[in-house]
């Protein structure tokens, strides 16, 4: 059996890519790890030209990655939370999934997971939830087609301006808007993966939750 993990941030080694290698490491299963920024991937065209064939017409990378979501057992998505919703690149996989639905489902009953990295920490006062419209962007995808969603990874992740520069002194920096007036670079700091535990053991349950379902599957024979 194979899973397959697909990361929407173009960051290299990033934290969603590091918290997405985890729940897979710990699937101890084979999987593949896809990372968005290599590919070329256009949004959904809404064609319906997919219906009779469950191949996109667009020529570009989406039609390879979809093959690959069919072919193995069980998906997990990584995106992150650019102005409080799912980024781009996820989002566009996701809509390029669409032609492996028609007829067959070829997405339905596999088990699948979602991982976020948010800049907006949970609870915050006044400022949209990131990290739920975030998994919930990949959860209803995987609802949808009938999926099995075992797990969600919320890992709180960095707002851009810790690292432009100009976090201190620009007028719309996001860190008085996330974190107050008087925020300052060096008081929010960078946040990596493997400093939360939470997310570390979220990641690794995520894992393991998906093998315990494919291992299920196989028992009972579907």
């Amino acid at each position: 059996m194979k899973v397959l993990g697909v990361s929407g941030s173009p960051i290299k080694n990033s934290n969603a890519y590091r918290a997405l290698k985890t729940a897979l490491e710990a699937t101890d299963m084979d999987y593949e790890i896809i990372k968005l920024r290599d590919y070329t991937v256009a949004p959904c065209l809404a064609c319906l030209k997919c219906v009779n064939t469950n191949v996109c017409v667009i020529k570009d990378d989406g039609i390879e990655l979809a093959q690959k979501a069919k072919d193995v057992d069980a998906l997990i998505i990584a995106g992150y939370t650019p102005y409080s919703s799912l980024d781009s690149r996820t989002k566009a996989f996701i809509e390029r999934l669409y032609p492996l639905r028609h007829k067959h489902g070829f997405m339905r009953g596999k088990p699948g997971g979602a991982i976020v990295t948010h800049a907006i920490p949970e609870g915050s006062e006044n400022l949209p939830p990131a990290a739920e419209y975030g998994l919930n962007s990949i959860f209803f995808y995987m609802m949808e087609e009938g999926m099995e969603p075992v797990g969600g990874v919320k890992v709180q992740g960095n707002v851009p301006c810790v690292r432009c520069g100009y976090g201190n002194e620009c007028d719309t920096s996001g860190l008085s808007m996330i974190f107050g007036p008087d925020a300052t670079v060096e008081f929010v700091g960078i946040k990596r993966f493997e400093e939360q535990l939470e997310a570390m053991n979220a990641a690794r349950e995520l894992g393991k939750k998906i093998a315990e379902h494919l291992k299920l599957k196989k028992q009972l024979g579907k």
